[in-house]
């Protein structure tokens, strides 16, 4: 009879090395399954994984109460996925999830959005820093790079570690071609076409193009190294803050913006489905919520009430 835990070390193996899951789901999975042995040994359940029965995990479930909706449906999913896999390799007869009904509701948060004059006072922020340095000056250079992030961010869509992972042999500056390595490591192609993009990105790439030549990675910060996911953060709060906004922006909102202005400019949900790279129309359609101000003006403009011939008797 195999142990828990070396069932769980086989099934990180299998998942790293044979289906090549991306280094964040494989941390998400060590994460919550040492969780769960840690609760199987603290509470002197049998660490036999033919042990690991429907009483056993509710009472794990009941352990996990204290987590918001998102992460106990996160650590669920991730026992589905190692006792699932279990089952198929024949380390046990049969997943006890498929004897349990598990539902977890999830609160209704609809994105934080900006409208098209925050974006422009955000945009407009970074632009104005150019002219603080000389041309020839190292910190010119950086804020050029912050433009080029800024500009990338909204003109695609793209998420914060799809940017911060783009290589060079990913860009092509000739087409202004992007190809973006998204989740599930699924590759998608946008195209940047702004001018002012184009001009922020170029520039960029001709002031750091030897460091980038040496590295790989397309942004760089001052030691030369991969632009973080962490440094894009920080760099959006300081110009939200030097732009006097008020709202908690972060890279996912410039996502959230992008798609929300383009619906209001009646682009098709399906093509901004794919810009995005969601993967099920239903992920896109959170968007259609979140457009308020396209629904009133279609309310004003289209609802057929406007057309009644009905004199309205004046209210006395």
């Amino acid at each position: 009879m195999k142990t828990l835990q070396t069932s769980i070390e086989e099934f990180l193996f299998h998942c790293e090395f044979e289906k090549s899951l991306s280094p964040k789901t494989i941390k998400a999975y060590k994460i919550d399954l040492k969780q769960l042995f840690e609760f199987i040994q603290n509470n002197e359940y049998s660490e036999k994984i033919e042990k690991l029965d429907k009483v056993t995990l509710k009472a794990y479930l009941k352990h996990l109460s204290c987590f918001k909706p998102k992460t106990i449906k996160r650590k669920v999913a991730t026992m589905k996925a190692f006792l699932n896999e279990m089952e198929v390799e024949e380390v046990i007869v049969v997943n006890p999830f498929r004897k349990m009904r598990v539902q977890i509701k999830e609160p209704a948060i609809l994105p934080t959005v900006m409208n098209s004059s925050e974006v422009e006072k955000l945009i407009t922020a970074v632009w104005k820093d150019r002219k603080l340095y000389g041309i020839q000056s190292f910190r010119y250079s950086q804020v050029m790079r912050d433009i080029a992030v800024f500009e990338l961010l909204f003109a695609t869509g793209i998420r914060v570690s799809e940017l911060s992972n783009l290589r060079m042999d990913d860009i092509d500056l000739t087409t202004y071609t992007i190809r973006v390595n998204g989740k599930g490591s699924k590759e998608r192609l946008t195209q940047v076409c702004n001018s002012e993009a184009i001009l922020a990105l170029t520039r960029y790439y001709d002031l750091f193009k030897a460091r980038i030549s040496d590295n790989g990675f397309f942004f760089l910060n001052r030691a030369n190294n991969r632009f973080s996911e962490q440094s894009v953060r920080h760099l959006i709060k300081k110009y939200v803050d030097k732009a006097g906004l008020k709202k908690n922006i972060t890279p996912h909102t410039f996502r959230h913006s992008f798609a929300t202005l383009l619906l209001e400019e009646d682009v098709d949900i399906k093509y901004i489905q794919q810009l995005l790279g969601h993967s099920s129309i239903m992920t896109t359609q959170i968007y259609t919520h979140v457009n308020m101000h396209q629904k009133t003006k279609l309310l004003n403009l289209k609802h057929p009430r406007k057309n009644f011939q009905v004199v309205t008797a004046e209210i006395q």
